[in-house]
């Protein structure tokens, strides 16, 4: 998706560590009408599918995983990292451990939101070790629902997440796969 190279090459920051910061436009900061651009490109690319769902991770997938949605027309479900009085009954619950804070935790979702009926759409904004989209996808697996893909709006295509989610048959439609950053800027596969 060219508008959003072109994006990362002008507002994204490459930190210590291979953190490329995009918080100006994409997870802090956020671009409606590049998002409106996202979710089009999403809804076209899985336009072969028949999505029920669609489930994030908190917090940074919220608002793509919304305006995704609205293209097409189903809930938006997101996984939280800690348990809340407002989460009732039971849980699913899964194990991620995050690339950007350095550390583990569990993820959940309301049974009641995630059932054997539906098919389920996992939207992100990276895609890096892949941990997140695995303890999205185990989320998906313990409801029995029908994991139809991820939707993922930039990957690290230099760190092995999306080669090994690939691997084990989960198909991922990410809009810009990053395969080089340094202090020459960023190489676009």
């Amino acid at each position: 998706m060219q508008i959003l190279k072109d994006r990362i090459k002008k507002d994204g920051k490459i930190r210590e560590g291979n953190v490329l910061k995009v918080d100006s436009f994409l997870n802090h900061q956020m671009d409606i009408a590049l998002f409106a651009q996202i979710g089009q490109e999403l809804k076209r690319r899985f336009a072969d599918e028949t999505i029920t769902k669609i489930l994030t991770i908190e917090a940074s997938g919220i608002g793509i995983a919304c305006i995704v949605a609205q293209y097409f027309e189903v809930p938006v479900v997101f996984a939280k990292k800690n348990k809340t009085k407002n989460i009732a009954g039971d849980v699913y619950t899964s194990s991620v451990e995050s690339y950007t804070h350095g550390r583990s935790y569990d993820i959940m979702v309301s049974k009641e939101f995630l059932s054997a009926d539906d098919n389920v759409l996992i939207i992100d904004d990276f895609l890096a070790n892949g941990s997140a989209l695995l303890g999205l996808a185990a989320l998906v697996e313990h409801a029995g629902a029908r994991l139809v893909g991820a939707g993922i709006v930039i990957e690290k295509g230099f760190q092995p997440g999306g080669q090994m989610l690939r691997e084990k048959g989960l198909r991922i439609e990410s809009l810009a796969i990053v395969d080089a950053m340094g202090p020459d800027g960023i190489v676009f596969r």
